[in-house]
C-alpha cells in the first residue's frame, strides 16, 4: 500500500462525504493591527471532525487494519467489514481529537476503538468521542499517562496500537501520522500559487507533542520567504516541545501540564517531530494563559474562524511577538511578513462531515 498521505480521498470513501481541501483565507484587519503584510489562515475548522488529526489517525489507523486483515487495500478493508468478519480494536491515547479520529476509522471499517484520555478531559471531548464510535477509557494521570497505558494494553495484545507520538524518533506509525499531516501543506502550496500569493515568511503552530508542526516545517521550508521563522507555540505549564529543543531529545515536564489549551496538555514531546523541528531551526515559544485566550476572541474578531484555545495557540505566540519591539526586531516581523496560522476547532460532531463554506483569500 502506498504512503498515508497518497490515499486520503480513498480512506474518506469510507464516509458518505467526498473530500474536498480546506479554505485558506486572508485577515487585512488582523494584519493592519499587528502591523505585517498579511495573515494567512488555513481554516483547519473545516476539516472533518473540525482539526487537521483525520488526516493522520483517520487515515493511518485504515491502513493499519487493512494490513493486520491482509487487505491489498482500503477497497479490500471495506470488504471485509461489510462481510461482518471480525477485525481488530484500535487502540490509541488521546488528549481529544486523535481519539476522535481514530474512533471514528474504527466506526468507518465496522470495528471498535479503545481510547484512553486523562480523566481531566472535558465531558463534551468523551461525547464526541463516544459520537465517533469510541470506547473511551479515563486514565487517572496526565496524556503521558495514557500514552504508556494505550502502549501497555497494545502489548497485551487488547488491539491495535495507532500512536501519534513516540520515544522512538524513526517510529515508522507516528512518521506516518506525520507524513498524513502534509497534505495540509501541499494543499496550502496549491492555493497559494493558484492565487499568486507571497508564501509565508513566519509560520506559528500550536505546539502538542510537535507532529504538525513538524509536517509544516517539512513541507513548507522549501518555499518560505526569509527569515523563514517557524514557532511551536504551547502554555508555559506544558512546555515540553520546548523543553526538547533545548535539550536536543524528549524531556519530561513535571506537574499536572494543567492549561486552558486542554490539546496541548503534553508532558512530553514526540521524539520523530523533534528531529523534523530541529533541522528547521524552529523557534519554541511559551505565552500565558491569559495570551492564549486573548487569541481566541482575536481571531474572531478579525472575522477568522470560531476556534479552540488550542487551536489559536499560533496566533497567541504572534501576539507574544507582535506586542514586544525587542521580539518583533530579533524575529524579523515586519510590515514586509507574510505569517501563516493553521486553527482548528472543537465543534459536536456526530460524524465525519465535510461543509463547504469556503471563503478565498482577500474576502
Amino acid at each position: 500500500m502506498s504512503e498515508a498521505f497518497d490515499w486520503p480521498e480513498l480512506a474518506f470513501s469510507f464516509t458518505e462525504d467526498q473530500f474536498q481541501p480546506t479554505p485558506l483565507i486572508e485577515l487585512p484587519r488582523l494584519a493592519q493591527h499587528i502591523g505585517v503584510g498579511s495573515v494567512l489562515v488555513k481554516v483547519e475548522t473545516e476539516r472533518p471532525l473540525g482539526n487537521f488529526k483525520v488526516l493522520g489517525g483517520f487515515t493511518v489507523a485504515l491502513k493499519i487494519l487493512a494490513k493486520a486483515v491482509g487487505a491489498e487495500d482500503l477497497h479490500e478493508l471495506k470488504a471485509v467489514g461489510l462481510s461482518g468478519d471480525s477485525m481488530p480494536r484500535l487502540i490509541c491515547a488521546s488528549d481529544g481529537n486523535h481519539g476522535l479520529a481514530v474512533a471514528a476509522a474504527a466506526k468507518a471499517a465496522r470495528t471498535r476503538a479503545s481510547i484512553f484520555l486523562p480523566a481531566a478531559v472535558s465531558e463534551t471531548r468523551v461525547k464526541r468521542i463516544v459520537a465517533a464510535g469510541g470506547e473511551v477509557d479515563p486514565i487517572a494521570g496526565t496524556y503521558d499517562d495514557a500514552v504508556r497505558y494505550a502502549a501497555g494494553a497494545a502489548a497485551r495484545g487488547e488491539g491495535l496500537l495507532v500512536p501519534d507520538t513516540s520515544a522512538d524518533p524513526e517510529d515508522p506509525v507516528v512518521r506516518e501520522v506525520m507524513a498524513g499531516y502534509t497534505l495540509l501543506t501541499r494543499e496550502l502550496l496549491t492555493q497559494l500559487q493558484s492565487r499568486a500569493h507571497k508564501y509565508p515568511s513566519h509560520l506559528f503552530v500550536q505546539a502538542g507533542v510537535g507532529g504538525l508542526a513538524a509536517a509544516m516545517a517539512e513541507g513548507l521550508w522549501a518555499v518560505m520567504q526569509k527569515p523563514k521563522r517557524i514557532f511551536t507555540v504551547g502554555s508555559a505549564t506544558a512546555a515540553c516541545v520546548a523543553a526538547g529543543l533545548a535539550a536536543g531529545q524528549p524531556v519530561h515536564i513535571p506537574g499536572n501540564l494543567e492549561t486552558s489549551a486542554e490539546m496541548l496538555s503534553c508532558g512530553i514531546a514526540s521524539a520523530p517531530a523533534l528531529k523534523i523541528l530541529q533541522r528547521f531551526d524552529t523557534r519554541p515559544l511559551v505565552v500565558s494563559e491569559g495570551l492564549l485566550q486573548t487569541a481566541v476572541a482575536a481571531l474572531r474578531e478579525a472575522g477568522g474562524p470560531m476556534c479552540t484555545i488550542s487551536g489559536a495557540a499560533g496566533l497567541a505566540g504572534l501576539l507574544h511577538i507582535a506586542e514586544s519591539p525587542s521580539l518583533r526586531t530579533s524575529h524579523h516581523l515586519s510590515a514586509d511578513s507574510t505569517v501563516l496560522l493553521t486553527p482548528g476547532i472543537s465543534g459536536n460532531y456526530s460524524r465525519i462531515s465535510f461543509e463547504n463554506k469556503t471563503r478565498r483569500i482577500g474576502e
